[in-house]
């Protein structure tokens, strides 16, 4: 399925979190993580003509902030630009 994101947003993969340990080596489960943000892959970028970040970028939003959908059995984050917070470099 393609997905053309219109004007200023962005589609984006959400990307797995690490797995998280604590110092005595238990593993986490997803329930008890607290992340306020969330790691995704650029996939598509709007139709709008400037973006200040470019397919392929990783990046850092709220994960609070956008629409996920599945789309082909992926996790996938449909966010605005000003919802993004950073480029990971």
């Amino acid at each position: 399925m393609k997905i053309k994101p219109l004007g200023k947003r962005i589609l984006a993969k959400k990307l797995e979190p690490e797995e998280r340990k604590t110092a005595g080596g238990i593993v986490l489960p997803e329930s008890a993580k607290t992340d306020k943000v969330v790691r995704a892959k650029i996939l598509e970028l709007g139709t709008d003509e400037k973006f200040n970040v470019k397919k392929g970028d990783e990046i850092l939003v709220s994960s609070f902030a956008g629409t996920e959908i599945e789309a082909d059995e992926e996790k996938l984050l449909l966010v605005k630009e000003s919802d993004v917070l950073a480029v990971i470099e």
